[in-house]
This record gives C-alpha cells, sequence and structure tokens, in this order.
C-alpha cells in the first residue's frame, strides 16, 4: 500500500441528483447543532442586527424573555444548513426561499433539529439539462417544538438529460 494519501484517497457519493428526488419523500436531517450565547452575539454583531434582544439579557428579560434571544436569521441559516447535506450538497443554484415562518423564540442552549419533505420535482423549461426541487423544511427544538419553518427551491442537476425522469 502506498504511503501517498492521495494514491489512496477515494472519492465519495456525495449529494443527490434530481432523479434521487421523489415527491413526498421525507429526510430527517443528522445530528442538530445546539446554539449558545455567543453564536448569537457574534452574528448579531457580524450582520449589523443590533435588535436588543439578541444580546443584551436585561432588555431581553424586560421584555417578557427568559434570557436573551437567538437571533431568528441564524436560526434560519441553522436549519438551512442542515437540510444541505441531504438536499442540495451536490450544488445547483440556490433559486430561493417561500413562506418563511418563525414559530416561537429560541434561547441559547437548544438544540435544533430539521427535517424536510419534497414538495415538488419539475424539469426546468429553460435548462433541460437541470431540474426544479423545492422542499419543505423544518427547524425543531429538542422538544419537539417547531421553531421555524419554509420552503426553499434548487435547481438540480440531472443524471441522465433528455430522459424522462
Amino acid at each position: 500500500m502506498s504511503d501517498n494519501f492521495r494514491e489512496r484517497a477515494r472519492l465519495w457519493k456525495k449529494g443527490n441528483l434530481f432523479e434521487d428526488f421523489k415527491v413526498g419523500q421525507r429526510f430527517h436531517h443528522h445530528w442538530g447543532r445546539t446554539l449558545s450565547e455567543s453564536d448569537t452575539v457574534q452574528f448579531s454583531t457580524l450582520t449589523l442586527a443590533f435588535n436588543p434582544l439578541y444580546f443584551n439579557r436585561e432588555y431581553a428579560v424586560a421584555h417578557g424573555h427568559p434570557d436573551i434571544v437567538i437571533n431568528p436569521q441564524l436560526v434560519f441559516n441553522v436549519v438551512l444548513g442542515l437540510s444541505v447535506e441531504d438536499c442540495s450538497e451536490i450544488g445547483g443554484p440556490f433559486l430561493g426561499v417561500y413562506s418563511l415562518v418563525y414559530h416561537r423564540p429560541v434561547y441559547p442552549g437548544v438544540t435544533l433539529t430539521a427535517r424536510s419533505c419534497t414538495t415538488e420535482t419539475r424539469i426546468s423549461e429553460n435548462k433541460p439539462k437541470v431540474g426544479i426541487v423545492t422542499w419543505e423544511t423544518e427547524g425543531f427544538e429538542a422538544s419537539g417544538d417547531r421553531v421555524v419553518s419554509f420552503r426553499r427551491s434548487n435547481l438540480v442537476r440531472l443524471r441522465k438529460p433528455g430522459v424522462n425522469a
């Protein structure tokens, strides 16, 4: 066996192509992510989201929260990120997010998990080498409470362009 790691390396399949998605297909995304106070403070500072709910505990408590609130945009980004491996890792242009709803505030120490359901697949009319796939994605606390939901679409490469998918 060679000592050169490049010679030993093997390419692993990552992501799904258009033909791999079926309407109604469900994904329970891996691991989850625990959000900390420092996550929301740093994210809010870097994105210039200077709402004191996201970094000032006394302000948040005075406004009825038990702790600072995790920036909702960070909650969305984490849940979207959890879905990438199953839904869009292979690449393809991101077409947008629709029907984004924040169902409840999230506080430091919460672990978010995500699941998605394929809601639509179709071949692109303008780009016959790709299809458009849409998913409904939801993010949950460990308690099972839904915290965010949204629909998103991506262009996804076809395995065999021109063959009826």
